[in-house]
Formats: structure tokens, sequence, C-alpha cells
């Protein structure tokens, strides 16, 4: 009776694991649409292709890309030493931070989710509801961000509906973050 027990709720916590991931990829290929859509493919095209590799074709074109375009709209994170950490894509209102592909960014390694979950992006969007909620911003135009992972390992970070006074910030504290979060994994 123990082992069946132990067996169900081991299946119980594996069907939340896939609920979220779900979750996350379905978050993710909403995204990969709305980029597809932009450059003029049409729906029927996208049902066509694959989710899984769809996700990761887009995370490597942004990657090519990233790498061949100019400053204003690719911004590389480097630790103080000059060593990678992540490369910051920026298109109108939206910002997609990738990883360096050579380092295992964890989801668990402080201070992302205690400071940059938590105190920023959670602070700019409470912000924003707020001024929802008093009439001064349309909900369409809320922060709103989404981490993509893969287990634990952070494959990119989208975030919606960033001005240049938050951009600014924002790159100052992803690029903080992920320095101590690299002395950590190095420590």
């Amino acid at each position: 009776m123990k082992a069946l027990v132990a067996f169900k709720q081991k299946l119980e916590k594996r069907l939340e694991e896939l609920e979220v991931e779900k979750q996350e990829t379905s978050a993710t290929l909403e995204t990969v649409n709305s980029i597809l859509l932009e450059k003029g493919f049409k729906r029927a095209d996208i049902k066509d292709v694959d989710q899984t590799s769809a996700i990761s074709a887009e995370i490597e074109e942004k990657r090519d890309f990233a790498q061949t375009q100019d400053k204003e709209t690719v911004i590389p994170l480097k630790t103080a030493n000059d060593e990678p950490l992540a490369i910051m894509y920026v298109e109108r209102d939206w910002l997609h931070v990738l990883p360096d592909e050579n380092k295992n960014f964890s989801v668990n390694t402080p201070p992302f989710n205690q400071f940059l979950v938590e105190r920023i992006f959670f602070k700019m969007q409470e912000k924003d509801n707020e001024l929802v909620r008093v009439g001064q911003l349309p909900p369409e135009r809320v922060f709103t961000y989404n981490i993509v992972r893969q287990g634990d390992i952070i494959k990119e970070v989208v975030i919606r509906n960033v001005d240049e006074e938050r951009l600014r910030e924002l790159k100052s504290s992803i690029r903080w973050t992920f320095e101590k979060m690299l002395e950590k994994m190095n420590g």
C-alpha cells in the first residue's frame, strides 16, 4: 500500500511539472507565433511547424540575428572581466534575454528569484497593475514577463511592454543578477 501511495504521489508531482512546462511552452509558442505573424507568415503556415522545433529554431534565430545586428537592438551583457553572460535583444517594447549558451543558469541560483523576479519584475508588474486600476494605463500595456526554462535551466526571458527607462533598469538588473549567479556557480 505504501509503495502504491508513493507512486501515486510521484505521478501527481510529474503531472504538475508537465503542466508548468506546457504553460511555459505555450507562452513561448505564442511569442514565436506573434513574431512570425509580424514577419509575414500566415496562421496556417504557423500551425504546420512543430512546436518544439519552432521554439529551438526561434532561440537560435535570435542568437544568430543578435550576433549580426548593431548595438541599438542587441545588447551583450558581460561581467566586469568581459565574460559573456547573455544577449539582450530589443524590439520596440519587447525584450528577449538569451543567456550565454555555454552557461547553465538555473532559476534556483540566487539572486534570480529573490532579486530579479520578486524585486524587479514583480514590482514593475505591480506598479503597472495599479496604474491600470486608476485608469492611467490600458491593460494591454502592463509589464509582463515569461521565463522559458528547460527543467530548471533558463533558456530565455521574454519581457513585454518595456519603455526606455525600464530598459536601462532591466539591463543593469539582469546583468548584475547573472553575474552574481555566475559567481555562485563558479564559487
